[in-house]
């Protein structure tokens, strides 16, 4: 990935050739319900606009320009990004795509920043964010992710299980750009919830996890409970998942979510927290780079091998390594209160003091 603001002018002439066509893209309100968009390009790839936003791509790279600056970025990071951040609905607090351009969820509207949170771009003036209505960057990233994603590539696969998100304009990959985050509504496994993974249900289990036991233990609920109580071999549900990097819903008790999810070679976000987050590691291995949530300062290196268990505080961003496919619970507190809190001082951004 990289940034370049003060590019000599071939270069930015460069640039320019893959910028969308600013004539071609109507003008669009940053909180307008049109997904704004140019015919494709030369590549066959169409250019989006929100608001003072502009999307491109080309073969192998994804183009970003705002009235103040541009950013590249490979443009399967950009995709695997982007997907995330689909899918999860903007997520809790900040998704950065890499050191620059992200987004930050106000839970009905959405922040659109690039160098928001780069010590260097706010230092410079290069920075740019917008207020984004939710409903409106959810369908322009939407038109984006279908638009840019070629028949080969699954942005949630990890890169050994999935084919080139290079080259021209060939097809989609529509089933896999929309496919719906499992969110249980009590438990996996509760009459007319989420149900435990099969191999009849489409989930053979991953080629990494060929010796996890597939036995499931038995449940002999009394009667008049049979609606109420249930169990499922987690191992075994997270040994059959066909993404990374995306945690599932399996269990909800009010505010408290517990979301498992399988994680194999870079998470491909840098998550700046709105609330703590814990991790419990359930298998292997993964490296968390730590830094600062507002200006990306290293804070830590924290190494989770099975067994360990880490809380990752609001104020801090992180990004994963798994070097295998590992498994990992992500333990969510989901109540909507908890980022005024922080924010007002009336609770601290780590949930544990060690004296």
């Amino acid at each position: 990935m990289s940034t370049d603001t003060t590019a000599p002018a071939h270069h930015e002439a460069a640039l320019t050739h893959h910028e969308p066509d600013h004539a071609a893209i109507a003008s669009v309100d940053a909180n307008s319900s049109d997904v704004a968009s140019s015919s494709a390009n030369a590549h066959g790839y169409r250019g989006f606009a929100l608001g003072e936003f502009l999307f491109a791509r080309d073969e192998y790279f994804a183009y970003v320009t705002w009235p103040t600056g541009q950013h590249v970025m490979s443009v399967d990071t950009f995709l695997r990004a982007l997907q995330r951040d689909v899918a999860w609905d903007f997520f809790y607090g900040i998704v950065n795509f890499d050191g620059v351009f992200g987004t930050m969820n106000h839970y009905g509207t959405v922040d659109l920043f690039a160098g928001r949170y780069n010590d260097a771009y706010r230092k410079a003036e290069l920075d740019h964010m917008e207020n984004v209505e939710t409903p409106v960057i959810r369908d322009t990233f939407t038109a984006i992710i279908k638009d840019w994603t070629n028949e080969s590539f699954d942005p949630f696969a990890s890169p050994a299980e999935t084919g080139s998100a290079f080259g021209p304009k060939s097809g989609n990959n529509d089933a896999a750009v929309t496919r719906q985050r499992v969110t249980a509504e009590r438990m996996v496994g509760l009459p007319g919830d989420e149900q435990p993974r099969s191999d009849e249900s489409g989930f053979p289990i991953n080629r990494q996890f060929l010796d996890v036991s597939q036995e499931e233990p038995q449940v002999n609920p009394e009667p008049g409970y049979e609606d109420r109580v249930a169990a499922f071999s987690l191992k075994a549900y997270l040994s059959r998942s066909d993404v990374t990097w995306n945690p599932s819903i399996v269990s909800v008790c009010r505010d408290s979510l517990m979301c498992p999810t399988t994680e194999e070679y870079i998470l491909p976000i840098i998550h700046g927290n709105d609330r703590s987050e814990w991790f419990i590691q359930l298998s292997d291995e993964i490296t968390w780079e730590v830094e600062d949530r507002d200006t990306g300062r290293k804070r830590a290196t924290v190494v989770c091998k099975a067994g360990d268990v880490a809380a990752m505080p609001a104020d801090i961003r992180h990004q994963g390594y798994s070097p295998k496919r590992s498994m990992l619970l992500v333990w969510e507190n989901n109540s909507g209160e908890i980022p005024e809190l922080i924010n007002s001082g009336k609770i601290k951004p780590q949930p544990v003091d060690f004296e």
